[in-house]
């Protein structure tokens, strides 16, 4: 019974961990309603007093300090429940920045372990073949990513068959309209010192995506470096994938 029990309580313990956002968050949402409805059940029985208040005094009207004392306590419980509440929605805040903070951390600390193992990679085996292996990978992902599933985006930047690794998209473009793009992002780069992946679809005629505004890369990172794989499509058609050096991040906009 006690293992039971002592199960409940930390598998309860870890829910409440891994959920505290949301759950302050509802209980704040929660509490705000509620500070509402008790206000509203609070203003007759406060006009009351006031009026009770006017008549003792013989006044017309009671002034601000003497009407907070009438009716102060009419309110008090709604009062506690906004505070409450108040603090609620700022310890989810909180609590979803120090998760993001930390999440930020153990991105960067991935992205440097996977630049220097890419870095040792091509220092063991030389860049030929590091750039055979980039291009077998490059083709296993057109081989998932069926042309016969997707519909090809036509920009007016050329006819070559291209697909983005990252959204996972078919389009028409060209090499150096792609690379004259790239230039382009990397200008605004260094002059905004952060730019977002959508501004980068932009500029190669794509339409943004849906975290295109959240993910990005600052300069700190260095400039934006894709790479491009000449592999085939499923239907033979020879097909140039473009992958990230520095994958986008979620952080770009903050400053080092």
């Amino acid at each position: 019974m006690n293992d039971k029990l002592t199960k409940f309580f930390v598998s309860t313990r870890v829910f409440m961990d891994k959920h505290s956002p949301e759950i302050l968050t509802a209980m704040g949402i929660t509490g705000f309603l509620t500070t509402t409805v008790l206000a509203v059940k609070a203003t007759p029985k406060a006009v009351e007093l006031i009026n009770q208040k006017k008549e003792e005094t013989g006044l017309n009207k009671l002034t601000i300090i003497d009407t907070i004392k009438v009716s102060w306590k009419q309110y008090l419980p709604s009062v506690i429940i906004g505070v409450t509440s108040t603090a609620c929605i700022i310890g989810a805040s909180t609590t979803n920045y120090k998760r993001n903070a930390a999440l930020a951390s153990a991105y960067a600390l991935s992205e440097s372990t996977l630049i220097r193992y890419k870095d040792k990679v091509i220092e063991t085996i030389g860049e030929r073949k590091e750039r055979e292996i980039q291009e077998k990978v490059s083709q296993d992902e057109v081989n998932k990513n069926k042309l016969d599933n997707k519909a090809i985006i036509v920009t007016s930047n050329g006819n070559t068959l291209c697909m983005d690794s990252f959204s996972g998209r078919y389009f028409k473009s060209d090499l150096e309209s792609i690379k004259k793009a790239v230039n382009i992002v990397n200008r605004k780069l260094i002059y905004q010192n952060y730019i977002s992946l959508n501004e980068f679809y932009d500029e190669i005629g794509l339409d943004g995506v849906k975290n295109g505004e959240i993910l990005g890369w600052n300069l700190d990172q260095g400039l934006m470096e894709p790479t491009f794989s000449t592999c085939l499509a499923d239907n033979g058609q020879p097909c140039i994938v473009i992958d990230f050096t520095v994958a986008p991040r979620y952080d770009f906009d903050k400053l080092m």
